[in-house]
């Protein structure tokens, strides 16, 4: 790693402003503007509602369910949280956050542990893969068609807290009790990073997150030592989150004085610009970044980045389209306001927020679904494309603002292998009911693997794995149909596959196996072995200008 990457704060005075802040509002800002108008207005309401309304109410609760309709009337991103959500809604970007520490799923209105993170309180007292949560403090939990949320909920808790579970484990006749301590449970933002081929590293990020910045260069650095140079970057499914781990990621990648990000707010001047310190230790590697249609924020500003600079290629299909950058501001009570400040814009100058019309939310929710129906998952012709809104790249490539990020290399959405028999099994959730079953009969074999590759090294032939499959699912009511089974029969066994080495070792198995039918990084490969990622030479710096058309 070349030089100390926190010395970019200095070239980059924004970096903080545009992350989610936390803020203060001080007195009745809701209620009270201090120069009259409809602050006093609103006060008024409610005092004549509290003095002469016929029944008794909280003001509280009404002004409570108010606020949320009083921002639904701005932009779709801006939004109140109210006080009990905020922890759980800062936890996954924070980094942590106070449970047991393990990861489960429900089946059968039973909660299944799938693992138990290591250095955890569930790991400390006993707790082991396949075991079913059947008490949570005396209450049975099993059988009651607890909701994820209800659990998360009821497992996590302030840190030093207890919680009793009554554990169900094949191995033992009664009900095994435990009681944890909760701690802290540190949230990792990397779903996989692994070799996938030599000389090729793969690293997928769920969210920015607090920690993403320094979890992204830690699996970097092991790759480079073992002589990766080409990075495919997995952003498809990111929301964003903080934009000042993306920033970095960006500059990593970037040579000095190149632009990563500009914003602009209402009460700011002239657009403020970040650029690119010159510490990055991956300059000379060649980049692919992937994006899908719910990529959006910062990872839209991080692909921007790269796009605009020709600094890599971009594989996959047209992002979400956010532009909008929100601060989150503490109210009093706790609660909080994410208010939508300023919009960024990526080095060409081009603002990536796509269309919205103020208090509109449903038709902006749904913009996505009629992606589906212009058919622009599976065809780049179908793509919107505002033609006013063209800028140029660093190299005078013509990129469009207007809309979210689009690709340079199309990906369709791949439903290839898709069946009416493949679509029962899977809205069914029988692929996994499957691969949790097979895991807890094999345990004792499969707990001795290390890899995704032993795990694989233990399954049947494909054929004895699939006939096994499909005799399960004809019990559970899903009627065998060679002819379809046939058709997506290399996607049923590559996702039973996945599965298994998932519950049997962890998430980041998972995507090493199913990615090798992925049609996205299959194309992001192609890309990499053809030499079209290459860093390009040093050019003039800065650029941002809009075409005229």
């Amino acid at each position: 790693m070349k030089g100390s990457k926190f010395g970019l704060a200095k070239f980059l005075p924004l970096i903080i402003a545009l992350s989610f802040v936390a803020g203060i509002f001080s007195g009745r800002i809701f209620y009270r503007s201090g120069s009259g108008g409809n602050g006093d207005k609103f006060e008024q309401i409610l005092d004549m509602i509290q003095t002469y309304y016929v029944d008794e109410l909280n003001t509280d609760s009404l002004v409570e369910l108010t606020i949320p309709h009083l921002l639904a009337n701005l932009d779709p991103h801006s939004a109140y949280i109210p006080a009990s959500d905020l922890q759980s809604v800062n936890d996954d970007l924070d980094g942590s956050f106070s449970g047991i520490g393990i990861t489960f799923n429900m089946m059968g209105d039973t909660i299944n542990v799938l693992e138990v993170l290591s250095g955890g309180p569930a790991e400390k007292v006993g707790l082991l893969a396949g075991d079913r949560i059947v008490t949570i403090d005396d209450s049975v939990a099993a059988g009651k068609k607890w909701t994820n949320e209800r659990v998360m909920k009821t497992l996590r808790g302030a840190k030093g807290t207890k919680v009793k579970l009554g554990i169900k484990r094949s191995s033992s006749a009664g009900l095994l009790p435990f009681e944890l301590t909760r701690g802290d449970i540190p949230v990792s933002s990397i779903d996989v990073a692994y070799e996938v081929e030599p000389g090729v590293g793969l690293i997928k990020i769920n969210k920015f997150g607090r920690n993403t910045y320094g979890e992204f260069l830690t699996e970097a650095i092991k790759l480079r030592e073992r002589g990766v140079n080409k990075f495919i970057i997995d952003l498809r499914g990111n929301g964003g989150g903080y934009m000042e781990p993306a920033v970095l990621i960006a500059n990593e990648f970037l040579e000095r004085g190149q632009l990563i990000v500009s914003t602009k707010g209402r009460f700011e001047g002239p657009s403020a610009m970040t650029a690119a310190d010159g510490t990055g230790s991956l300059t000379d590697a060649e980049v692919v970044i992937m994006l899908d249609e719910y990529s959006a924020s910062a990872s839209e500003i991080l692909a921007g980045a790269i796009q605009d600079n020709d600094r890599g290629v971009i594989v996959g299909r047209r992002s979400f389209g956010k532009g909008l950058v929100q601060n989150q501001m503490v109210l009093p009570d706790s609660s909080a306001v994410r208010l939508t400040v300023a919009r960024y814009y990526t080095p060409s100058g081009r603002c990536i927020q796509k269309m919205y019309k103020l208090g509109e939310a449903l038709q902006y929710e749904t913009e996505l679904a009629m992606r589906y129906t212009n058919g622009e998952l599976y065809s780049p012709d179908s793509i919107k494309i505002d033609t006013n809104l063209a800028y140029s790249t660093l190299t005078g490539r013509t990129v469009y603002g207007g809309g979210g990020i689009i690709p340079d290399v199309f990906v369709p959405n791949d439903t290839t292998g898709y069946s009416s028999y493949y679509i029962s099994v899977v809205n069914g959730g029988l692929l996994q009911k499957y691969a949790f079953m097979y895991v807890d009969l094999n345990r004792g074999e499969l707990s001795k693997c290390k890899s995704a590759e032993a795990v694989l090294g233990k399954l049947p032939p494909e054929d004895v794995l699939l006939q096994s499959f499909v005799d399960y699912a004809a019990g559970e009511g899903v009627a065998p149909r060679w002819i379809y089974i046939n058709v997506s029969r290399k996607l049923l066994v590559t996702q039973l596959r996945a599965l298994i080495c998932r519950d049997a070792l962890d998430q980041a198995a998972y995507y090493q196996v199913f990615n090798r039918i992925d049609n996205g990084v299959e194309a992001a490969l192609k890309v990499l072995r053809g030499g079209q990622a290459r860093p390009p030479i040093s050019l003039p710096l800065p650029f941002g200008n809009k075409r005229t058309r």
